[in-house]
């Protein structure tokens, strides 16, 4: 089975920026319906970002901060997160429908990458 490996994560300040990204591994041939989830302390996990025939949706938190992106030539899913607030803080989380060895496999989670973000 395929992996999804988050990256990026880490603290910052408020008003900084930082760029996670969503590799998949080598045995994913393909990564469809990508988005990007998180979890704070106490929390249900959210939506954050998620791109899917061509249409992106953004939580309303995030809009006009963070940028989902993808490069198919390295299957790589990105979140581009700018002007973060403390409360972005949180374990963020990638989710794609992966195809591995000519199966799909519909909602598959990456380990997570924690964000901080200080006041």
């Amino acid at each position: 089975q395929g992996q999804l490996v988050e990256s990026g994560g880490g603290l910052v300040q408020a008003g900084g920026s930082l760029r996670l990204s969503c590799a998949a591994s080598r045995t994913i041939f393909k990564i469809n319906n990508p988005g990007w989830y998180r979890q704070a302390p106490g929390k249900q996990r959210e939506l954050v970002a998620v791109t899917s025939g061509g249409s992106t949706n953004y939580a309303d938190s995030v809009k006009g901060r963070f940028t989902i992106s993808r490069d198919n030539t390295k299957n790589t899913v990105y979140l581009q997160m700018n002007d973060l607030k403390p409360e972005d803080t949180a374990v963020y989380y990638c989710n794609a429908d992966i195809e591995v060895m000519g199966v799909m496999i519909r909602g598959y989670w990456g380990q997570g990458t924690q964000v901080t973000v200080s006041s």
